[in-house]
C-alpha cells in the first residue's frame, strides 16, 4: 500500500494509521510494514506501534494501492484505509513495537515462510498509540496478492 496522507497521533488515543483489506476468497501475505515519525521532541515518550488484525470496519478514507510492479496487468484486488474518524476493533496483535517519535521504524522483510496471511475478506492494520505529546506519522505496508 502507498503511504498515506500525514496521520496525527494524539495524546492517550489509540488510532489505526494505515490498513489493507484481503479481497473475498483471496489470500494477501504481509511482506514489510513500517512506520515515520515527524517528532520535534528529543526526550519524548516512545510510541508504541502494533500491528494487528481488525474486527470491524470503522470509517475512514481510502488509500490509493501502488503495485511493485508497474509492469503487471493484473488489477489490485485489495483495498487500503487511513484517516480512521470511527476506529475498528482490534484483535490478534502480531507485532508490537515502541519507536522514538523522531525516527522510524521498518520490519525486516519477512521470509517467504514467515509472512503473515491476511486471509480473504480480513483486515491487517497498523495502529499507535502516544503518551503525552501528539505526532504525525506516516506508514507503509509491502504485500502480495
Amino acid at each position: 500500500a502507498s503511504t498515506p496522507s500525514v496521520v496525527l497521533l494524539t495524546a492517550a488515543t489509540l488510532r489505526t494509521i494505515l490498513r489493507i483489506v484481503a479481497p473475498t476468497n483471496q489470500r494477501l501475505r504481509l511482506i514489510q510494514w513500517g512506520i515515520y515519525f515527524e517528532g520535534v521532541s528529543a526526550t519524548g515518550q516512545p510510541v508504541v506501534i502494533r500491528l494487528l488484525r481488525q474486527t470491524t470496519a470503522g470509517t475512514s478514507s481510502v488509500v490509493t494501492i501502488v503495485k511493485g510492479n508497474p509492469s503487471n496487468p493484473e488489477v489490485i484486488q485489495s483495498t487500503a484505509q487511513h484517516s480512521f474518524t470511527v476506529e475498528p476493533t482490534p484483535s490478534d496483535v502480531i507485532d508490537i513495537r515502541e519507536v522514538h517519535p523522531q525516527t522510524w521504524y521498518e520490519s525486516p522483510v519477512f521470509s517467504e515462510r514467515d509472512r503473515p496471511d491476511i486471509p480473504g475478506a480480513t483486515r491487517l492494520a497498523i495502529d499507535g498509540l502516544v503518551t503525552t505529546t501528539n505526532v504525525n506519522c506516516h506508514a507503509f505496508m509491502r504485500f502480495e496478492e
